[in-house]
């Protein structure tokens, strides 16, 4: 299918869905479009059971759309700089240690063990797999996903140093698990012996060190370039061509697409339109992204709930998914407990940290893209099935029960102490 046939019905799926959604449940606008879409999706695999040509028409029209494609090189970018843009660098930079650890050690402890306890599982399920694909799935849906994350954040009402911790580990730990999954992914296509250590660290620092720095050079560049001009139409296109120009000229020199968009937005955040920008201009440059941010993260959801369309499902691929998604919450409990026990030496986390970070970690499209970007010479169907799965309930559950969680368990005082 063509591209803007494609992205043409996703447009109307999402503003009929969005319209079903604001007129009659009254949900989340993320939550409640992948909902609905995943019902249609369910409804048209019933009538399918009669109707066979109508879930196979379906099913090749969704199996067209390249979902890894679509969100990694042409949603992702912009989804991120929207969220960046709007995060509070300076209570960030005051949890930089906390979303650092996170970002990373995190991701790793939660890699190594999801990929464990799935090989586990697996077996006793007689779905045996090579530890390696197990790794390749705990390294995918490892992250949480800063599109879902920020999407629910909006209406959580968390208190400021919780939120900049949860926000920035989403917008991070995705950069730093997508290298993590290049270099399992390397091991398992290639093999051990063919890739050694030293490619992996390489690999490692060349894409988050060069995410960074060009990152950091990106944010520079628009600061200085917005800092000499007051024309808004010209500085929302100024800040358009960073993201666009700037990650593609990250995956031309094999650098972090995601880190670079990500630190050049919260420069933008930061010292963009605070001492760059004009109040005319800041009112438009905030209104043109979030306009982006709404309309590419209600086609991203509606594209998730369709999506099961194109996937193989059998009774064992849906019970190795539901473990998988325990497996998966059990696991992010433990990655972000072991960094909290070890930083409570130094500093006070508020009452209940843990209990709202494991549960706003939620999966999304991310895992997803990574999933189907597998070859076929590996165990696609049922790691994309089980991520599939897990995606689906961390939006769905997790998603609406955030708010009512954290209003249960969050403390009178939103403010946390440092240690003098």
């Amino acid at each position: 299918m063509e591209l803007f046939q494609a992205f043409t019905i996703l447009i109307v799926l999402s503003a009929l869905f969005g319209y079903v959604n604001e007129r009659f449940l009254g949900l989340p606008n993320t939550i409640g479009l992948m909902l609905i879409a995943l019902l249609m999706s369910l409804g048209i695999v019933i009538i399918g059971n009669f109707f066979p040509d109508l879930f196979e028409e379906s099913s090749r029209l969704v199996k067209s759309i390249n979902f890894s494609r679509v969100l990694m090189e042409m949603m992702l970018s912009f989804l991120l700089f929207a969220g960046a843009l709007h995060v509070d660098v300076q209570t960030l930079a005051k949890e930089r240690g906390p979303v650092l650890v996170f970002a990373t050690f995190g991701v790793l402890i939660s890699t190594f063990l999801i990929g464990g306890l799935m090989y586990a599982v697996l077996y006793a399920l007689d779905m045996g797999m090579d530890f390696i694909y197990c790794l390749l799935f705990g390294a995918l849906i490892s992250p949480t996903d800063p599109i879902a994350v920020l999407a629910i954040l909006k209406k959580a009402n968390l208190p400021k140093q919780l939120e900049a911790k949860i926000a920035g580990e989403s917008l991070f730990n995705d950069g730093i698990a997508v290298v993590v999954f290049l270099s399992v992914f390397n091991i398992a296509e290639k093999g051990l012996d063919e890739v050694g250590w030293g490619e992996i660290v390489w690999l490692f620092v060349e894409e988050t060190g060069g995410g960074l720095g060009l990152g950091l050079a990106l944010g520079y560049v628009g600061y200085r370039l917005l800092k000499t001009i007051d024309a808004y139409v010209v500085e929302v296109l100024i800040t358009l061509a960073m993201v666009m120009g700037g990650y593609a000229l990250a995956s031309k020199l094999h650098f972090s697409g995601p880190l670079a968009v990500v630190v050049a937005g919260l420069m933008m955040s930061d010292r963009g339109r605070l001492l760059a920008m004009s109040d005319t201009t800041r009112e438009y440059v905030d209104k043109f992204w979030e306009m982006v941010d709404e309309v590419l993260n209600a086609t991203l959801f509606v594209l998730i709930g369709v999506e099961v369309l194109a996937i193989e499902f059998t009774v064992n691929y849906l019970w190795a998914g539901l473990i998988a998604a325990i497996v998966v919450l059990l696991s992010r409990f433990v990655a972000v407990g072991i960094p909290i026990s070890l930083m409570r030496l130094r500093r006070n986390f508020i009452p209940n940290t843990l209990i709202i970070l494991t549960w706003g970690g939620l999966r999304g499209g991310i895992s997803v893209a990574l999933a189907l970007s597998l070859t076929e010479a590996m165990p696609r169907d049922v790691i994309v099935s089980m991520t599939y799965i897990v995606v689906v309930m961390s939006i769905l559950l997790q998603g609406l029960s955030i708010e009512p969680l954290v209003k249960r368990v969050r403390p009178s005082s939103s403010l946390e102490m440092e240690p003098h």
